[in-house]
């Protein structure tokens, strides 16, 4: 995947400070550590850090003649070729084989017209010397990250925060909101974050800096949101034909994922996601591709066996990564330190170590399944409000609006009723994800401290989303639920935290066909019952899966990957936790009340195990674990046992 990091004078002209770029360089070392190049000219820094994919070497950053255009791309275009022969045809002559070359020449053809025309998962930076301008973009679902901060003239960007902390120009503090978002939405899916003065670019959005006379003004504007058609006007037609039309889709998708020269492996599991595109990969290759698998040693959460069963289908035996608590426990920090936020999920230190072992066998590319779910609503909590929506049968009158909004007020309790009606307005109605950031939210009342209630002084984090409203209001309920999945968990937690932070910690590029634009494109066109029928949750992939998978792996209902959240805190909690649950750290940060965190830590069990309740409370317990770790991390090293951790050398 690679890593950018850039430093650019919005007056323009101003020497910039020597050591500042190379900091921030050597800070995303693990994103890419078998290249680096730098470009400076002008009160412009460009830099980036190459990790090697194919047998051809790439170098960056590009700079065209008479350093009019530099560029800095981290990332795969997957239409590379059909660009190269574009550009070429309009008369440039190509010199590399570099991502960042075809950028810069398509930039200067189409201007910000060129993101219409790329393909893939990115982050790039551009400087145009002749026009003064800066341009910064992201890919449109989200994959590959990029975060800019502004320090009085000077604008900092890079594919990591700690890239930016590591300049000695931005400082580490607290957005106390942006941790309000681990709180409510479990990620960070907005362009706030967790540190203050720190912002995230969006998916499908681009950032351009046009230098003047006077300090230029960074602005950001939306290129890419998806799309569903009006309810009633969505694609429908025979099985067999949309099934052919989605596994072509899906098997030209992996095999745009593994291009000649490249190494790929590929993650099985016990589901359908993963194990389908592991047998379309090995389809492509025209042999089986290696695979791995985690298998979780407690008994109810090992899906070792389905998972073995899954890659013998594709004709792999796979690779078994065991993790158990031990593992997840001395992993975790490693975790905070990869996503730069307080995830809560557990399972993201078995997805490390899983990162890892791929690395160990050397690879560096792997394929997941990520986006199935979210594209083809396979996630539980749609099925749970198909079903409550069985009361809307009378025209004009939706009863289930007001079980929903009486749902939001009970696990939100602190919250008033005009508020609750202001989330719903905020989402554009109450959706599924409304139900689940319910439970989650209900933390905010148990564990938050006084000062962090009047530090919020009423914000609500829905207010800080990037959503089309209005759009919204014409599309079928169900794809109104994939919408805000696709803007908020996806990459606020599914990608930020499972995805490419975790997999690039381990220098392993991780690529998701089920996220390629047609495949996008795709199922947001079909009529919802080809993504849930009944209470069937990713009907017409199942369809795809079983052509490709043992019949009662293609048919088995959805199951989560996930950890014991109480593997942080519970019993033989290590040292580390021990300090950073105690009243001292906990008082220290001023976050939590710590008598609430006591209270919970010893009374969870006694709630009935799978519980609504007791999945809150160990989520919420996990979050605060996570939020100290964080605050440890980045802010003050001094609240446990934890040496080095504390890597970025903070300003006076």
């Amino acid at each position: 995947m690679s890593g950018i990091a850039g430093i650019v004078d919005l007056l323009g002209g101003q020497s910039l400070p020597s050591a500042a770029l190379r900091q921030m360089a050597h800070a995303l070392d693990h994103r890419g550590p078998d290249a680096e190049g730098f470009h400076e000219n002008a009160g412009v820094g460009l830099a980036w850090r190459g990790l090697k994919t194919n047998t051809i070497p790439e170098q960056q950053p590009f700079v065209s003649a008479e350093h009019m255009v530099a560029a800095v791309c981290q990332g795969e275009l997957f239409n590379a070729q059909q660009l190269r022969e574009m550009v070429q045809a309009r008369g440039h002559m190509l010199r590399t084989n570099s991502t960042a070359e075809l950028i810069a020449y398509l930039w200067l053809d189409h201007g910000a017209d060129l993101l219409e025309r790329l393909r893939g998962q990115f982050a790039f930076a551009l400087w145009d010397r002749r026009q003064r301008c800066l341009m910064l973009a992201r890919d449109r679902v989200g994959i590959t990250p990029l975060y800019w901060a502004q320090r009085g003239n000077l604008l900092l960007f890079a594919s990591e925060i700690k890239a930016l902390l590591a300049s000695g120009l931005v400082r580490a503090e607290v957005d106390r909101r942006g941790l309000d978002h681990v709180f409510t939405f479990m990620g960070t899916p907005a362009a706030r974050t967790c540190f203050l003065n720190v912002q995230a670019l969006l998916p499908g959005h681009y950032l351009i800096a046009q230098l003047s006379d006077k300090a230029a003004v960074p602005r950001v504007q939306r290129y890419w949101d998806l799309d569903f058609p009006d309810c009633g006007d969505e694609r429908d037609g025979a099985t067999e034909k949309l099934t052919d039309e989605l596994q072509n889709k899906l098997q030209t998708a992996v095999a745009n994922r593994m291009r000649p020269g490249e190494t790929v492996a590929s993650y099985v599991s016990g589901g359908i996601d993963c194990s389908t595109i592991a047998a379309l990969a090995a389809k492509a290759s025209g042999s089986a591709i290696p695979t791995f698998t985690i298998r979780l040693d407690l008994a109810h959460l090992d899906e070792s066996e389905r998972a073995l069963r899954a890659a013998r289908a594709s004709g792999s035996e796979p690779v078994i990564i065991a993790c158990d608590v031990r593992k997840i426990v001395e992993t975790f920090p490693r975790v905070i330190r990869a996503t730069e936020y307080p995830t809560p999920d557990t399972s993201c230190s078995a997805l490390l170590l899983a990162a890892e072992c791929v690395r160990q066998h050397g690879f560096n590319i792997a394929l997941a399944g990520d986006g199935a779910d979210d594209l083809f609503a396979g996630y539980p909590w749609f099925k749970i409000d198909r079903m409550l929506s069985i009361f809307d049968w009378l025209p004009g009158i939706r009863p289930s609006q007001w079980l929903r909004r009486a749902y939001l007020k009970l696990t939100s309790p602190h919250i008033p009723w005009s508020n609750v009606r202001r989330i719903q307005s905020l989402a554009g109605g109450h959706h599924a994800w409304l139900d689940l950031y319910g439970l989650v939210s209900m933390s905010r009342t148990r564990f938050y401290s006084a000062d962090m209630h009047d530090a919020l002084n009423g914000h609500i984090a829905y207010e800080d989303l990037s959503l089309n409203l209005e759009r919204m209001k014409h599309w079928h309920p169900l794809n109104q639920d994939l919408y805000l999945g696709t803007n908020v968990h996806l990459p606020g937690l599914q990608l930020l935290a499972k995805g490419d932070r975790i997999a690039m910690a381990a220098s392993v590029q991780t690529r998701f066909p089920f996220l390629d634009e047609d495949v996008v494109a795709f199922s947001a066109s079909l009529h919802p019952h080809w993504k849930l029928r009944r209470l069937r949750d990713k009907y017409l992939l199942r369809q795809v899966a079983a052509r490709w998978l043992p019949a009662d792996i293609a048919k088995r209902p959805k199951s989560d990957f996930v950890a014991p959240f109480d593997s942080l805190y519970g019993d033989n909690a290590p040292p580390y936790v021990e300090h950073l649950l105690s009243e001292e750290s906990l008082r220290r940060t001023g976050y939590f009340d710590p008598k609430a965190v006591y209270t919970w830590r010893h009374a969870y069990r006694s709630l009935r195990a799978q519980s609504g309740k007791r999945i809150s409370v160990e989520i919420g317990l996990a979050s605060v674990v996570a939020t100290q770790l964080w605050h440890h991390t980045f802010i003050d090293a001094s609240l446990a046992d934890l040496p080095s951790l504390c890597f970025v050398r903070r300003p006076s």
